[in-house]
């Protein structure tokens, strides 16, 4: 059984990755190979309680995917409302190397606090309009996926994966801040005084008007517009202080903080007699996020969970626990694998394989599985690699793979000019991450 379920496993991970050749969602192979698994579990393991097994995984998995619809949804209510064209405006920016440090900068905290993909969307979109040449674009366009990815590794909101690791109470929202946020910041910096030099310092092309994207609501309402971009990124930011304050999931946070957008955007859609044609509800709003990418995470989640619970994952765990012994190490292989294999199964893996350790074997060497505490070492590495190591390859993460798609960036491209580049910015972060791991009481 445990082979059949790995190779199902394996062969509906390569489709995944594929799914742009055969011109598939990837979300298709991943629901198909999540049934699969669980019917080969129930039909082989002789398991008894593999219906409760079954409710008790997919709770902890619909937590998530709660979280990611309300925060989602709240992301397309401030961009209906035309709110990022405020932020895109205010850059002004004439030279084009001044240009790139804006936009990585400005990249890298949007990231925190939005998602990644949106974050990516719009910088991406704004590069279409500011740049003329394709090979600029790209370049430029590198560096927003590596910002991006950044900025999501030290905010508990910024990344599917740190969202996971923060709601499974692996890392608190102060010590995730306090420990990566200068590693975060280095492993962007790094990669941009590389990419800077790639690009010449010439004056910008002027912007045909008619190419920007402005929302009608925008252009008729920029008070309304303002209005909206602060009452949604303070919702996102209250998420994490009413779990703080309160103890409970952060999908109740986000449930509130959308209910609360959804009232003020009724009251606004009534004052200013704004019509439905805009789409400016939050019912209209909410058709438009991506239930692709939430069944894609439902499959994928709940496929690692009968690894976890066939006893796949803990063999897997001790494997490496024995093999390596080293947090560092095994966070930075883990890192090169986010490259390849998507973070999310990645880290959910990883959750499940060192979530709970018996306390015979942590007696045995206490220091060293203090790294798999709350807040412990392993946690906060493994936050950091897995999502800045997608930045090694296009396809490595949900931002390369929007980036990839609206320009056209080839693979191949981006391997030979910023694969090295991003790991450099991996390598120094990480390297970050150890002097800091040496300051008594930091970490």
């Amino acid at each position: 059984m445990t082979a059949l379920l790995i190779a199902i496993f394996v062969v509906g991970y390569l489709l995944i990755t594929c799914e742009h050749p055969l011109h598939t969602n990837k979300g298709t192979f991943a629901l198909i190979m999540c049934g699969l698994l669980w019917a080969i579990y129930a039909t082989m393991s002789g398991d008894t309680d593999v219906n409760a097994k079954v409710l008790e995984q997919l709770g902890d998995t619909c937590e998530i995917l709660i979280f990611l619809i309300g925060a989602m949804t709240i992301v397309e209510v401030i961009d209906r409302y035309g709110g990022f064209n405020i932020i895109t405006e205010t850059i002004t920016a004439r030279k084009k190397r001044k240009l790139l440090w804006i936009m990585a900068f400005v990249t890298f905290f949007m990231s925190a606090v939005l998602d990644n993909l949106t974050t990516t969307i719009i910088m991406v979109t704004m590069v279409g309009c500011l740049l003329k040449k394709q090979n600029e674009r790209w370049i430029f366009s590198s560096v927003i996926v590596i910002a991006a990815n950044s900025g999501g590794a030290f905010s508990p909101i910024g990344d599917v994966t740190t969202i996971m690791l923060w709601m499974g109470d692996k890392v608190s929202t102060g010590q995730l801040i306090t420990t990566l946020l200068i590693p975060s910041l280095v492993s962007m910096v790094v990669p941009l005084l590389i990419a800077t030099r790639m690009i010449d310092n010439d004056e910008l092309p002027h912007c045909d008007e008619a190419q920007n994207k402005n929302r009608v609501i925008y252009r008729r309402f920029p008070s309304v517009s303002k209005f909206v971009l602060v009452v949604g990124v303070c919702s996102l930011l209250f998420v994490p202080v009413f779990k703080t304050l309160t103890g409970l999931p952060p999908f109740m946070g986000i449930i509130i903080s959308l209910g609360f957008i959804w009232l003020i955007t009724e009251i606004i859609v009534r004052r200013y007699k704004i019509e439905s044609g805009l789409g400016a509800r939050v019912d209209q709003a909410a058709k438009g996020i991506d239930m692709s990418t939430i069944l894609f995470f439902l499959g994928i989640l709940m496929a690692v969970s009968v690894l976890s619970e066939a006893g796949i994952l803990g063999n897997l765990a001790q494997t490496m626990d024995e093999g390596i012994h080293e947090p560092f190490a095994m966070t930075t292989l883990i890192g090169y694998l986010s490259a390849v294999i998507d973070n999310v199964p990645l880290v959910s893996a990883c959750m499940k394989m060192f979530g709970e350790i018996p306390a015979a074997l942590v007696a045995t060497d206490p220091s060293y599985y203090a790294a798999f505490t709350q807040d412990g070492i392993f946690w906060l590495l493994l936050t950091f690699t897995a999502g800045i190591g997608g930045s090694m390859l296009i396809i490595g993460s949900a931002a390369g793979v929007v980036a990839m798609g609206i320009e056209k960036i080839p693979f191949f491209w981006y391997l030979k000019r910023f694969s090295l580049i991003a790991m450099s910015g991996y390598l120094a972060g990480i390297a970050v991450i150890w002097i800091e791991s040496l300051i008594p009481g930091l970490i």
